[in-house]
């Protein structure tokens, strides 16, 4: 074995093994704020949360160079999607979004275990720059995201032992785009005055989830990426579909001006606005070992600071698996050759 060789394997072994062990530190919650903007904004992260700036980081930007098919990848099956209108989903305003907790009814499967619904949640712009998704396809954002999370139901017990499990969650991402007008979209976006502030919340009737996905289920791109806001850890299998849903001008407004961040009491009030993560391949440097390509992506500039083992591989030559993404009509791979410098 060359000496190239033997460098490529050893830190990916390093790596892997690193990685791991990351896995089972938790991320300083207690005490710990974060927002989109300023001084805790997502620059910042990855000083108080370090898988921020850590491997398997998402949103990611889906584009030509990096799609392949992938023929093993099959349909989405939904489980009890369809909630009666007897049934309730409580709304709530977090400060970073708006969320909706779901039925534990709710599941998916045709994924390496089953998943059950935990909440979902939606990413946006603001009225004058209405690009608010987190995801981007050709480098095309859309003027918002939806996110359906769910987690490892067959292993672990709920959502807060499963979210920092490398196979704990699964999400399903909806780009939004303008068109006509969404009754299914409307039936969340009409509560949004009781939820204008900081942890208000209201009872939402149950209605089919399933109406909130687009016509077209079959083509999605799929990888393994983390949460888009802190801690980020590294727990998530995304299924992106590949087409947009629909939501009118108006129900975009109502989306970008509604909500605030603070709570109704604040005597300077902060809009909820561009409440988005930016794509994060830019930051990586990829490194492929394996022609199958399974990806893991290292951010070297905030990732080298922190490991004595990465450190010492600084300016060495090495190749590494980095993220693989698939959909039903595309798998991706990102691959190259780099050398990490200081």
């Amino acid at each position: 074995m060359s000496a190239k060789s033997f460098s490529t394997v050893t830190v990916a072994t390093v790596l892997i093994f690193f990685l791991k062990i990351q896995l089972s530190r938790q991320a300083p919650l207690n005490g710990s704020k974060w927002s989109y903007i300023g001084p805790d904004g997502e620059k910042a992260w990855p000083k108080k949360y370090p898988f921020c700036g850590g491997v398997f980081q998402s949103p990611i930007n889906f584009h030509k160079d990096i799609l392949q098919y992938d023929s093993n990848l099959l349909p989405l099956e939904f489980i009890g999607y369809n909630v009666p209108s007897t049934d309730q989903f409580t709304l709530i305003n977090n400060g970073h979004s708006v969320k909706m907790f779901l039925s534990p009814a709710m599941s998916i499967r045709n994924l390496p275990f089953e998943y059950t619904a935990s909440q979902l949640h939606l990413h946006w712009g603001n009225q004058n720059h209405s690009k608010g998704s987190e995801h981007t396809i050709s480098g095309k954002h859309f003027a918002a995201e939806l996110h359906i999370v769910h987690y490892n139901s067959e292993k672990y017990p709920d959502i807060a032992a499963a979210m920092d499990k490398a196979d704990g969650l699964a999400v399903l991402a909806v780009l939004l785009e303008i068109g006509p007008f969404n009754p299914s979209y409307e039936k969340i976006f009409r509560h949004f005055q009781n939820v204008k502030y900081k942890d208000q919340k209201v009872l939402v009737p149950g209605f089919n989830i399933q109406e909130l996905l687009p016509d077209r289920l079959d083509e999605y791109y799929r990888y393994e990426g983390s949460l888009t806001t802190p801690p980020c850890y590294p727990s998530v299998l995304w299924t992106v579909f590949r087409y947009p849903a629909k939501i009118s001008q108006e129900q975009l407004l109502a989306l970008e001006t509604a909500m605030y961040c603070t709570e109704s009491d604040d005597p300077e009030p902060l809009e909820m606005v561009d409440n988005f993560r930016n794509v994060q391949e830019e930051l990586y440097e990829c490194f492929c070992a394996k022609k199958q390509c399974r990806v893991i992506c290292v951010n070297v500039k905030n990732w080298k600071g922190s490991s004595a083992a990465l450190y010492h591989y600084k300016n060495t030559a090495f190749s590494f698996s980095c993220t693989s993404l698939c959909c039903l009509f595309f798998s991706c791979c990102i691959c190259a050759w780099a050398t990490v410098q200081e």
